[in-house]
């Protein structure tokens, strides 16, 4: 069981993934949501993130909104890739409940500052910026952390958003540094593993053949968000990046990787936002990262779709 806030920026696959997690309240009790600019403008991040738990049968579940651009560079955005709304495939409302009041970054610190020791997990989907503020005004808020897990970076794999970078580190390199040195657990699930696991056809249809609204919803949006990182990427599937952070969390088990030291880059340049992931340890530096590299994709897919089978 895990004590979990989800810090998001939805996106596509910040939805799925918000989706996949709110199905599964015996592993995994979410306090909240706190969203934060990333993959479109902060108030449709927040937006979407309240439209996740809409779809997902649990309103009730309180959404903070945080962060509205980077600690230093010049906000970037993916609409590209999640189009205008950020979410594609689907249609978009405005949800029956408002935000909660209050802001992301001092929920952040009052809860975390309130909980027991090292009890509370905290899932980050999108930039880091969030945390980064809550630990430069109350780095004693560390105390209440069990574990962070990431979806950020790229070794192996090269970026998503330049040759080097994954574009939640490139959104918010600074924030990333700082979260990097804060001395809580970290799991980063990179585009290393992100990219091993694939749509096909058969996973969709799966989806789609559950027959509840969130099986239509979560294959509408990878039949439209998927095509295009298949073409681009010339691989024969599309990746579900954010959904293998709640698939770490519930079956750790489908992934493997290794403790290793992990920087990022944040000089400005070609290797802005680059992770530099010493797989090796040539460097002899300590390791701050359990740095996901594998995970069995048919695993992941089967356990998405168990749990999508439980929504409304």
């Amino acid at each position: 069981m895990h004590t979990l806030i989800i810090d998001t920026d939805p996106g596509a696959d910040d939805v799925i993934a918000l989706l996949f997690a709110l199905a599964a309240p015996e592993s995994l009790a979410v306090q909240a949501l706190t969203t934060v600019a990333g993959n479109v403008p902060l108030a449709k991040t927040s937006r979407n993130a309240r439209l996740a738990c809409e779809w997902a049968g649990r309103p009730k579940i309180p959404v903070y909104a945080g962060a509205d651009r980077p600690l230093q560079r010049t906000p970037i955005y993916a609409a590209n890739i999640h189009g205008s709304e950020g979410i594609t495939g689907v249609k978009v409302h405005e949800p029956a409940v408002p935000l909660a009041e209050g802001h992301a970054v001092d929920y952040l610190v009052r809860t975390l500052r309130a909980a027991p020791e090292k009890s509370v997990t905290l899932a980050m989907l999108g930039p880091q910026t969030n945390l980064a503020l809550a630990l430069e005004q109350a780095p004693d808020i560390v105390r209440g952390l069990r574990e962070l897990v990431l979806m950020a970076g790229a070794h192996f794999n090269g970026g998503n958003i330049t040759p080097t970078a994954e574009f939640n580190l490139f959104a918010d390199p600074h924030a990333a540094e700082a979260v990097l040195k804060c001395g809580v657990p970290i799991t980063m699930l990179p585009l290393d593993v992100t990219h091993k696991i694939l749509t096909s056809d058969e996973r969709i249809a799966r989806l789609r053949g559950l027959g509840n609204k969130a099986g239509t919803i979560v294959a509408d949006i990878l039949d439209a968000y998927a095509p295009q990182e298949m073409k681009h990427y010339q691989m024969p599937g599309g990746p579900v990046h954010d959904a293998t952070v709640t698939a770490y969390l519930l079956r750790p088990s489908l992934f493997q990787g290794r403790r290793i030291h992990v920087e990022v880059d944040s000089r400005e340049g070609m290797g802005f936002g680059q992770t530099a992931a010493d797989w090796h340890g040539s460097l002899n530096r300590p390791a701050n990262v359990n740095w996901i590299a594998d995970g069995d994709a048919q695993g992941f897919f089967d356990l998405l779709t168990e749990h999508i089978a439980r929504l409304p």
